[in-house]
């Protein structure tokens, strides 16, 4: 596959506090799912800030969709943050067209192309309806609709099934190992879901508090398609203990 995201020792801090990570590298190539796990305040959302150009890295290079490190990236990821941030006076389909919007795309075609993408989501029949009114697994497939959208190749998820509860996750998990293999995307997802992790990537990094240097991978050898069955299984089982083990061990580093 080919590298679509590469960073190269890259290093922040804010103004007057030591570095929250430096020297930090990472490729994420073409068609993958890469998980981020990692303690509260290691970095891992700022991070994703620095490559949606949102904030600036102190040291060290991004290459994105291979143009230039110096390449402004603001626009060129499609970035979804913790909470769903719908706008709460727009419907779902039009809180989808809004990026089409922005991009002065949105004619009939786009709005047709959206409807399309609400059938395929499971939104047809809510459409109409405003963030307010649906569940909260309902809001985090129209926000990560607006965030495809976007149509950036590189998808950057924070932790976008975090605060939802135990039986509606595990919908969302079955919803998206339905769709992810049609997607032709790539994703960056951040979890403090150890399970989550596993089930939904090709390769998971542990990013401990602090880190330098390339981040600890470990490769999930279950073939594609998944489903939740995978969760069971006895080499899915030794991934957990193992991924659990270098987790607490890098918080006693």
């Amino acid at each position: 596959m080919d590298e679509l995201l590469a960073l190269n020792r890259l290093s922040f801090a804010f103004p007057g506090q030591p570095p929250l990570f430096s020297e930090l590298s990472l490729t994420v190539r073409r068609g993958e799912f890469v998980s981020i796990v990692g303690a509260s305040g290691c970095g891992k959302s700022t991070l994703f800030k620095i490559i949606a150009g949102l904030v600036q890295q102190t040291g060290g290079s991004i290459r994105l969709q291979g143009l230039a490190p110096e390449t402004g990236r603001l626009g060129k990821t499609a970035y979804m943050p913790q909470q769903d941030l719908l706008l709460p006076w727009r419907t779902v389909q039009d809180n989808c067209l809004l990026p089409l919007e922005i991009k002065g795309k949105a004619d009939a075609a786009a709005t047709a192309h959206v409807r399309d993408m609400l059938q395929r989501f499971g939104l047809a029949e809510s459409e109409k309806a405003y963030p307010h009114e649906l569940s909260g697994g309902m809001r985090q497939r129209a926000a990560f609709l607006r965030t495809l959208l976007c149509e950036g190749e590189l998808l950057l998820l924070d932790e976008p099934f975090g605060a939802l509860d135990a039986i509606t996750k595990r919908d969302m998990h079955r919803w998206l190992l339905e769709l992810w293999d049609g997607l032709g995307r790539s994703a960056l997802f951040i979890t403090h879901d150890l399970e989550e992790a596993l089930l939904l990537s090709d390769r998971v990094l542990l990013m401990p508090k602090g880190s330098s240097g390339p981040l600890q991978e470990l490769v999930v050898g279950l073939p594609r398609p998944r489903s939740l069955q995978s969760n069971y299984e006895p080499g899915f089982v030794a991934m957990r203990a193992e991924l659990e083990r270098r987790l607490y061990e890098s918080r006693l580093a």
